[in-house]
């Protein structure tokens, strides 16, 4: 392979990692100098905030990573569903934050992190819910309560899984926070992008991601190849804070990179076809937490507004200059809603479900 085919490989890989299909010109000086800025969270311990680890297998028989935080015996579990490419260590603020004080629950979805490797044809929405059962069965006593946070395809695992065991939000269940997420119609989706352009572009996603899939041994070799400028474009498309810490944008890239190319592709189409709008009537039976980014490329703001007013319990949250990655971009907003929400669904604010 000549020098000039290696380098549209590994721009093609870097832009497809980090969940896009613009490429975004940037020099290595430029990335050089926001690494360089003053840099607060230059010293904290991503990655390796770590639980009591085990393995769950789905229903069919695939082994999910799972990491406890607390007794086994508290009287409310949180379950964290984490998204699209990345991990559980994306909750790094709100496990950091948290921790000592409610009872915590975090896995890997299918394929991603140190989960198995999953069927291309088991890479939907639907089989994540019912991974997310197979979580909660596993981790979560039957007469304790659990509060359920998604962000972006986790999100919609938590959806996938209402729709198939609504019986769990009317005995076990607790509350729900849907983070930067959709019930549906994502092909609308502009990535930014003028509308004109946009319809142009999102025809081609598919297709591109399915042949750089085909393509994997040689799209990882290449996607080293842009790294400065996947850094970039994880920036660009997932951060809207101007100001946010050089080395959180590098964790989020790596965790984009450390996910293979083909599995990018395989869940793709799940992501485009989903469409759970018939399940929000099972999450209005308990309080949800709805939390947007107003300059979301992803999953744009108005998708949060949807669900919080199909919802007659739920807090709506929308950070006005917040991307994709609200957990990441403004972890206190996140950490704080989910401590409200613990609250509104603690001992004395509602009633004790029974199972």
């Amino acid at each position: 392979m000549d020098s000039r085919s290696r380098r549209r490989l590994g721009i093609a890989g870097a832009v497809a990692g980090a969940g896009v299909g613009a490429a975004v010109g940037a020099r290595r000086l430029v990335v050089g100098r926001i690494r360089l800025r003053p840099d607060p969270d230059a010293d904290e311990p991503f990655g390796r905030l770590r639980g009591r680890e085990t393995t769950v297998h789905a229903d069919d028989g695939l082994p999910l990573h799972v990491e406890v935080d607390g007794p086994d015996d508290a009287p409310l579990t949180v379950v964290f569903c984490h998204g699209y490419t990345l991990n559980l260590h994306s909750w790094h603020y709100q496990r950091r934050d948290l921790r000592g004080s409610v009872r915590m629950v975090f896995w890997d979805q299918r394929s991603h992190g140190r989960s198995g490797r999953s069927d291309p044809l088991n890479a939907t929405i639907e089989q994540t819910g019912d991974d997310l059962y197979a979580v909660l069965k596993a981790t979560v006593r039957k007469n304790r309560r659990v509060v359920l946070v998604g962000h972006s395809m986790g999100g919609m695992s938590i959806m996938a899984l209402a729709d198939r065991h609504p019986e769990l939000f009317d005995r076990q269940v607790a509350g729900v926070a849907l983070i930067n997420t959709s019930c549906g119609d994502l092909a609308e989706m502009t990535l930014g992008l003028p509308m004109v352009l946009a319809k142009i572009v999102r025809p081609l996603a598919p297709r591109t991601l399915a042949g750089l899939g085909r393509r994997a041994e040689l799209v990882e070799r290449a996607r080293g190849l842009g790294s400065d400028l996947a850094f970039v474009v994880t920036r660009k498309m997932a951060f809207a804070d101007k100001h946010v810490s050089p080395t959180v944008v590098g964790f989020l890239e790596q965790m984009i990179r450390a996910t293979p190319i083909d599995v990018i592709a395989e869940f793709y189409p799940a992501l485009m076809a989903h469409d759970k709008v018939a399940c929000l009537g099972v999450l209005g039976n308990v309080p949800t937490l709805v939390l947007a980014g107003g300059a979301d490329r992803l999953t744009p703001a108005v998708h949060s507004r949807r669900i919080a007013e199909a919802l007659p319990d739920a807090e709506l949250v929308e950070v006005e200059e917040a991307g994709h990655v609200l957990p990441l971009e403004y972890p206190g907003v996140v950490t704080g809603g989910l401590r409200r929400l613990v609250e509104r669904v603690g001992p004395g604010r509602q009633k004790e479900r029974t199972a």
